[in-house]
């Protein structure tokens, strides 16, 4: 039948009835018992204790195991469910010999059970499984990794188990309110160091070729925490009030780990400290591996990275680099006390993991890098949330999971970063002191356990002595961001602000017979901690808006600001007069104030609240020395229009608009510092030159082509600082030389940073040709398994033909799935589909049955069809008002 934008929108809002809950219905605040903890597997039955023994074969890509667990069956029972996935089982027995199970394994479930003739009794008691299960090209349970030496390629493995792949490597009770300890046992070639959560028992050679590596006890622990990397490795090491921290690199690599290592030193020190309880594990490896996942994951004692993420080397990155470096390795140390010493109990909590670690890591750079300004330069991070909480397809940051591939959906920007604003928003209101103190004694009492939000709101009330409950739920319980829309009036010389809450939404107009909308638009109430007064004001008036209030605002037509210092989690909606006093005022906030409030109003802006034509004029108050986020700010608003425009007219007038709005701002900077460069500035030059390059500046693009070919005659021509961008710029404009050269710079580095430089400059060609050539790549072994996903998004968002990408996934998904594993599905396709904003896409995608064969691929499908809708929707108001204002502005 025909596919109207109606049906599709019928479609949309029928997902979203299956996705969003009403506000209000998560059981947060409860305080979980064990037995109402929610997961999938049943109680009766709780491990205690594993021991396991594995031996990998790196040729077969096999992995053999046994195990023991020491169980409590808290009934009597015949029947016990755990989670087993992708392996075989052997045999079962319970106590020795005296039963032995049938085995029954559920594949869509995960899960197998085990059946006894007779029930065992109330108590403890033994089980033994033989199994057998596989070693993988995807990152998910234990994976292996080909990467290049100078002696050629080596293999080595490594895990990654969040949120539910420990059942990849042993049968287990995989969910994080059944915590128990692990003893492990591996065999691996004598060559290869092995590295798990505890320091190394016991090593003994096996034959000429293997070895036995004994893992001392961990503590209780969740077994998505479990870690075993191996291969030919190196480590060194430095102590730390006692701990061993350790950095575990490939082969020559392990100096490079320097940087991560000092600051873990520190780090290790100033966490003991905040937290009130010293890291109880006897030591922490950092540990690098050079492909199978992209970010790093916080496995109790021995947190695994992506190698660019955790390695240093000036030769080869931009001193900047350490800004990402630190962020990661503060943020998943901060997980050693916030996940791995306290976990939550399912992961409908996911946040209090991943939104604290995301604020301690802010705040971390914050004590030993002031320099920084890491929360002014961070920004982005809660706009990011902002941006996909005034969407339908928003949750509640604690929301119902039904299952693993849910628990996969959730590790999203509202989670983590509407996390992260929601804990800064709160120690800002409770203080610093306060703050801390009721952290201290969150985890006291919650250590080697499990935990809930409820238990975190009552460890700061009691502390702080003020309410945070409400205020925190009216954040957690609901999705939404709140719009305070405010206005000032004149009495005499007196002025007063009055200040009232709405909802703030991007959404679409649409036409539909089902009254779904209503539900998922309702309206919400916050209880919201406001910072206002007036620019020249030293100490901003803090009030607890609930509802409406009018306060007090200085004399007559000063500009009054609302959020002021930009710690809050809502946007703000200005009355005509006090919009424009704050305008004229731009150049006098703080930088901080001044990307809020262009922020807000680009916000405002996508959702038709106001003109496009505002936003652009309120830009033009900006000077050329401005601040990087400012810069940056304007910098993606225009890139996005820019996408927008893609294949439409108006284009080649947007982008000499933005030309000439950027060019002053770089050429005040130049292509080369004059004096001692400071971070932010280089930072910008980067931004700016690979805008510029995107948008057509000739001169750009000619210099980049320039320094790029003295870079390929001499390494140290260029400065680290512009490899990155100079290699971006010219893999836009490539011609068939200058794409070989970039894959031929790739081949010929061991160095994982320099591979995704060049891997990724050349995916980003325009030559549709050579896209073409990049997709086939992904089909080789050349690519890291890594990086696959991201070189398809590369050609999708950067050529000019982003159905190149899209055809190219629809004829290889059989084999892309197969070596990306699920999440392909899952997760990738609905994501690239991202790329297009147009209505017939969004059919196509709604109609792709693989990307909804899972509850959480039909969340992201739901997510990336709201994505499409609003662009489409953006296109058709702002592409019309930017012709409009280019006609008038271009050349200024």
């Amino acid at each position: 039948m025909a596919f109207t934008r109606r049906n599709l929108a019928a479609a949309l809002a029928a997902t979203l009835v299956l996705m969003l809950p009403v506000s209000g219905s998560v059981a947060a605040e409860r305080n979980y018992s064990f037995d109402t903890t929610p997961g999938k597997l049943p109680k009766t039955v709780i491990p205690v204790h594993y021991a396991i023994e594995l031996t990998p074969d790196l040729e077969k890509l096999s992995l053999a195991g046994v195990e023991v667990v020491d169980i409590e069956a808290r009934e009597p029972t015949a029947r016990l469910t755990l989670n087993a996935v992708n392996m075989t089982l052997g045999a079962a027995t319970i106590d020795g010999d005296t039963q032995r199970a049938d085995i029954t394994l559920d594949a869509a479930a995960e899960s197998a059970t085990l059946t006894f003739t007779q029930p065992i009794t109330t108590g403890t008691h033994r089980l033994r499984i033989a199994f057998t299960a596989r070693i993988n090209s995807f990152g998910r349970g234990l994976f292996f990794v080909d990467y290049p030496t100078d002696q050629g390629i080596r293999r080595m493995i490594s895990s990654q188990l969040e949120p539910a792949d420990a059942r990849r490597i042993f049968p287990c009770w995989d969910e994080p309110a059944f915590k128990a300890t692990f003893a492990l046992t591996v065999t691996v070639p004598r060559s290869f160091l092995a590295v798990s959560n505890m320091p190394v028992a016991h090593e003994e050679a096996v034959n000429s070729d293997l070895k036995q590596v004994t893992f001392a006890l961990t503590p209780k622990m969740s077994s998505y925490l479990f870690v075993l990397s191996a291969g030919e490795l190196e480590r060194i090491t430095a102590q730390a009030d006692g701990v061993t921290i350790g950095v575990v690199t490939t082969a020559g690599k392990a100096e490079k780990g320097r940087f991560a290592l000092d600051n873990a030193v520190k780090l290790l020190d100033y966490y003991n400290d905040y937290f009130g309880v010293k890291y109880p594990l006897p030591k922490l490896d950092l540990i690098a591996v050079p492909g199978g996942f992209g970010g790093a994951m916080e496995n109790w004692g021995g947190i695994t990275f992506f190698e660019s993420r955790l390695l240093f080397d000036p030769a080869t990155n931009a001193n900047t680099a350490r800004r990402s470096i630190f962020s990661v390795l503060a943020h998943e140390m901060a997980h050693q006390w916030f996940g791995d010493l306290v976990t939550m109990g399912w992961w409908d909590n996911l946040w209090l993991n991943e939104g604290f670690a995301s604020w301690m890591q802010e705040k971390a750079a914050a004590h030993f890098y002031p320099q920084w300004r890491t929360w002014l330069n961070g920004y982005g991070q809660k706009q990011y949330a902002m941006a996909l909480d005034a969407r339908r397809t928003s949750h509640p940051i604690q929301q119902p999971i039904a299952d693993q591939s849910e628990a996969t959906t959730a590790f999203d920007g509202i989670t983590y970063n509407k996390g992260q604003a929601l804990i800064r928003m709160l120690e800002s209101y409770l203080g610093d002191q306060a703050f801390r103190a009721g952290i201290r004694n969150y985890m006291a009492a919650h250590a080697y356990g499990n935990s809930t939000t409820a238990d975190l709101w009552q460890a700061l009330e009691s502390a702080a002595g003020k309410p945070v409950t409400g205020i925190a739920a009216s954040f957690t319980e609901q999705d939404g961001v709140p719009l305070i829309i405010a206005e000032t009036t004149c009495n005499g010389t007196e002025q007063r602000m009055s200040l009232r809450q709405d909802r703030f939404m991007i959404a679409p107009a649409r036409s539909t017979s089902a009254n779904d909308d209503a539900k998922v638009l309702s309206p919400r109430h916050w209880q919201i901690p406001i910072a206002v007064g007036p620019l020249r004001a030293t100490q901003p008036a803090e009030i607890l808006l609930d509802g409406s209030a009018e306060i007090a605002a200085g004399s007559c037509g000063d500009p009054v600001k609302v959020n002021l210092g930009d710690v809050g989690y809502y946007r703000v909606e200005y009355g005509p007069r006090s919009r424009e006093a704050l305008a004229k005022s731009l150049t006098t906030m703080t930088p901080e104030d001044r990307v809020n409030f262009l922020a807000d109003q680009w916000a405002l802006v996508q959702a038709g609240r106001t003109e496009l034509a505002s936003y652009l004029t309120l830009t033009e108050g900006i000077s050329a020395d401005d601040h990087r986020t400012v810069w940056d700010q304007v910098i993606g608003t225009l890139s996005r229009l820019d996408r927008l425009a893609r294949d439409r007219s108006a284009r080649p007038a947007l982008q000499a608009y933005a030309r000439a709005r950027l060019r002053p701002v770089f050429d005040r900077l130049g292509w080369d510092a004059t004096g001692p460069d400071n971070d932010d500035e280089a930072l910008l030059r980067s931004s700016l030159i690979r805008a510029l390059g995107e948008f057509g500046d000739v001169e750009i693009i000619a210099e980049a082509k320039r320094r790029f070919a003295g870079f390929v005659q001499n390494p140290q021509s260029l400065p680290s600082a512009l490899r990155d961008t100079v290699a971006q710029v010219v893999g836009i404009s490539a011609d068939r030389a200058s794409y070989d050269t970039l894959i031929s710079l790739a081949r010929k580095s061991t160095v994982t940073s320099e591979r995704l430089r060049y891997y990724y400059a050349a995916a980003s060609a325009r030559d549709a040709t050579l896209a073409r050539a990049t997709l086939a790549l992904t089909l080789t072994d050349e690519l890291p398994s890594t990086i696959i996903n991201g070189i398809i998004s590369a050609v999708a968002s950067s050529g000019e033909q982003p159905d190149l990408a899209w055809d190219f996934v629809q004829q290889n998904l059989d084999a892309l799935t197969a070596r990306q594993g699920p999440s392909f599905r899952d997760a990738f396709i609905p994501e690239v589909m991202t790329n297009f904003s147009d209505e017939t896409h969004a059919i196509e995608l709604a109609h792709f049955a693989p990307a909804q064969a899972t509850s959480g691929g039909r969340v992201m499908v739901a997510r990336a069809l709201e994505t499409i809708a609003i662009a489409d929707d953006l296109k058709t108001r702002a592409l019309p008002a930017i012709d409009a204002w280019t006609k008038t502005h271009n050349g200024r």
